[in-house]
């Protein structure tokens, strides 16, 4: 984040990340967000409180709309997973980055209301080549060039919220299914 010259507060360092293998619904997992012209890393619920029509709202839609008027973060992640197959256990597939350590996914976040605490979600798009084989959406994994750009949208969202080109993920089967 210091190469890419986001301001991070000096008190912040990589040591604040939560080292977890999974962030799973309504765990508290981080998320960078700006705040003024620097960058601050925060813990907040992985999951948008349930509206009245189901459940928690964890992966957001992001084909064809605008989030100009949305609080935008970053979700700091090593690996993002997606699992196949119709029998308990399904297959799980772990996706990295390649040649990174780890990775950021585009995300919204809102305040905490009532007894909810602050909360983001992942925005999804159309799958890309290397996630379409497994899974037909995908989340939106932003290259760290365009980490910035999304936070404080000076690129138009067509450019930032879609899958990444061919061969940008690696994957691997990490759990074989049951069917």
């Amino acid at each position: 984040m210091q190469d890419l010259e986001l301001g991070i507060p000096t008190q912040q360092t990589e040591l604040d990340l939560p080292q977890s293998d999974d962030v799973k619904i309504n765990d508290m997992g981080p998320v960078m967000r700006a705040t003024g012209n620097l960058i601050e890393l925060v813990q907040m619920n992985f999951s948008f409180p349930p509206s009245s029509k189901g459940g928690p709202i964890f992966n957001f839609r992001s084909d064809g709309r605008s989030f100009a008027n949305s609080n935008r973060c970053l979700i700091p992640a090593s690996a993002f997973f997606e699992f196949t197959g119709k029998k308990y256990p399904k297959a799980k597939h772990r996706f990295t980055l390649k040649s990174a350590p780890f990775m950021a996914i585009a995300g919204l976040w809102r305040e905490g209301q009532g007894n909810h605490p602050p909360a983001f979600t992942m925005l999804t798009t159309e799958p890309g080549p290397d996630v379409a084989p497994i899974h037909d959406r995908q989340i939106v994994v932003l290259q760290p060039p365009d980490w910035g750009a999304w936070i404080y949208l000076t690129k138009p969202e067509a450019e930032l919220l879609r899958a990444l080109p061919k061969g940008s993920l690696d994957v691997e089967t990490v759990r074989a299914g049951s069917d």
